[in-house]
Order: structure tokens, then sequence, then C-alpha cells
């Protein structure tokens, strides 16, 4: 089923997601915050407005899939997940501990539903989702793949080597999506290795490109809309975003990327959330 939202509702919900990050991870005293506070906007449009999916039936043969190859931000997907009702969302508090299904990066052994792909490693999670689009393919299925990547993975040579392959098989199928916060572990995509020019990069490798603003709902559901309609190769789109989003206080500071809050912290996040709307 196709879950279809009012902006309101989404802006309600992405809220929400944003909360969950921040309590779970305090909670876990580990994790990635920054990154998955920058995606909450566009994980709660794809799973609550284009994913076609079924909570209920986590395995349906007809869902779409979602790739998502930037694993450390599972906290955001975990959210998405248990506030769409893959499970109960009093099992966010468990990230990252001993026996969860929760870890810290996603595993699909771990039993969790509506896991697509066990991620860590960067740079693996196109291949994965060119793939899976290539078996679409041959078996006439209308589900669509959809992935999402780091910017700064895409330091990574196997995307390319992906990037390449989804071309030649002419993969409208296939919908990435690019987190374009300019920041990863180390500082600035610039100045650790600069990806620009980034947009001609793709579309010279046989890609439709498509912009947005990852923090605008409603440019967000243009930009999936738009890619379902371009026939004959995969779309990129490149989502402007920031990471640590709605704390302003850690917005576009790369030292939280993988840094936890305290849970004193996480009490003046969530009030800096509550007076950013």
């Amino acid at each position: 089923m196709k879950i279809n939202n009012s902006i309101q509702q989404l802006r309600d919900l992405s809220f929400q997601v944003r909360k969950d990050v921040i309590r779970s991870l305090a909670e876990a005293g580990s994790g990635h915050l920054g990154g998955s506070l920058g995606l909450a906007d566009i994980f709660t449009v794809l799973y609550f407005n284009i994913l076609n999916h079924d909570p209920q039936r986590p395995d349906w043969k007809d869902r779409d899939r979602l790739i998502l190859s930037i694993g450390h931000v599972a906290p955001v997907l975990y959210a998405s997940l248990a506030r769409a009702g893959y499970f109960p969302i009093e099992e966010l508090q468990t990230l990252r501990k001993l026996g969860s299904r929760l870890q810290g990066h996603p595993g699909k052994d771990h039993g969790l539903p509506g896991l697509e792909l066990s991620a860590g490693s960067l740079g693996q999670g196109l291949s994965v989702a060119v793939g899976t689009a290539i078996s679409g393919k041959i078996d006439n299925k209308t589900w669509r793949v959809y992935s999402i990547h780091g910017d700064g993975e895409l330091q990574e040579g196997s995307i390319w080597e992906a990037a390449m392959s989804a071309a030649h098989y002419k993969l409208d199928n296939l919908v990435s999506l690019v987190d374009r916060n300019n920041v990863q572990i180390d500082g600035n995509t610039k100045d650790v290795m600069n990806l620009e020019p980034l947009a001609d990069k793709w579309k010279s490798f046989g890609w439709h490109v498509l912009n947005c603003d990852g923090h605008d709902l409603k440019d967000i559901i243009l930009a999936y809309e738009q890619a379902r309609k371009i026939k004959e190769k995969p779309t990129v789109i490149l989502a402007k975003t920031h990471m640590g989003k709605g704390v302003r206080s850690i917005e576009d500071n790369h030292t939280w990327h993988g840094k936890a809050p305290s849970v004193k912290q996480a009490d003046k996040f969530i009030k800096e959330l509550e007076q950013n709307g």
C-alpha cells in the first residue's frame, strides 16, 4: 500500500522522528546523530508518501525496495520504521544494546522487519540497488528501487562502477538520493575530497539528475514524482541538507557526525526542536 499524508502530517511525523532519534541515541550513549537528523524529512516522505509498502507484510513481493547504503544513519531508519508500524516504538530505546534488533548498523540477521540490506561498508549500497533493479527488470516487476547515499560516500570508487552499470542497463526503476550536506566525519567534503562538479559527474555517467531542498517536504515529494516519469535511465536526486537539522546549535558541525548526546543534551536538543517548529 502507498500512504499519502498532508504536508502538515508529514511535518509532524518528521518532528517526531527527530525526537525519536535524539532519545534513542541518548539512551544508547553512542551512535550517529548529525546525519540521522539531517535525513529525517527525506525518510518521512519516503515512508509516509512515496514508498509502496506494507508494515503488516514486510516481505510482500510487490513492495518497493529501500536500500540504505549509509548504514551509520540507522537511527533515522529505525525511527521511521517504528513510526510506520513495523515494530513497537518503545523498541527504539534498545538501540545498540546487547541482543537488540536495532544495532549500530542495520543487520538483516538480527530479525528486524523492513530491512533490505545489512549495511556498514560505505560504497556497497548502490551495487546492491543496481542488482535489485536489474532483477526487477528481468522479471517485469512494477516495484521500484530507492537508495540513499551520503555525499562523502561518493568518494568510494565502487559507487561509480555501479553508476555506470545502472545507466548501461537503462534502469529507470532505480532512484538514488544523495544526502548533500557537504560534511563528512573528518570535515567538509570539499576539503577531504572535493566532489564538484557533482551534478555533471552523474550526468556524464548517464543518469538523470534532479536537485531538491532536503528539508522542504513539497520539494522532496516533487523530486520523487518527477523521477517516476523518467524513462530509459536511472535518476539521482541531489538533496541539499544540513547535518543536525532542527538542532541549530549543532547544525553543519562535523564533530556531531558520530556522536551521541547525553541525557541532559538530549533534553536541550529537543527543546531546540520545539522552538524551531
